[in-house]
């Protein structure tokens, strides 16, 4: 991990903001583009600034990947499953080996 405390945010250059990004994001929670260091660079850099949007857009969904769903399915969806799996899911006989209108309400 780079030492972030020398950096003079200010004179940075592209490349230099460019290394120190991975960094930036791991200690900054993910939000460079929050960060009062950064606007003075960002502004005069738009390519930057898109880069910074584009991860902190793609860090957004990973990490709502790992979070609980928001949506459970209804008590509904739930009775149909436990009333299909009681009947035993045969069901061939009409091509859908049973699985057909488990998940409508």
């Amino acid at each position: 991990m780079s030492d972030l405390t020398n950096i003079n945010f200010d004179t940075m250059t592209v490349a230099e903001f460019e290394t120190y990004l991975p960094d930036l994001f791991a200690t900054g929670g993910g939000k460079v583009s929050e960060d009062p260091r950064f606007a003075k660079f960002l502004a005069a850099n738009p390519d930057c600034a898109a880069l910074v949007s584009d991860l902190e857009t793609i860090a957004e969904y990973a990490q709502s990947m790992f979070e609980e769903p928001v949506h459970e399915p209804s008590d509904t969806v739930w009775s149909n499953i436990a009333t299909k799996l009681k009947e035993g899911i045969g069901g061939e006989e009409d091509g859908l080996n049973g699985t057909e209108n488990l998940a409508t309400e």
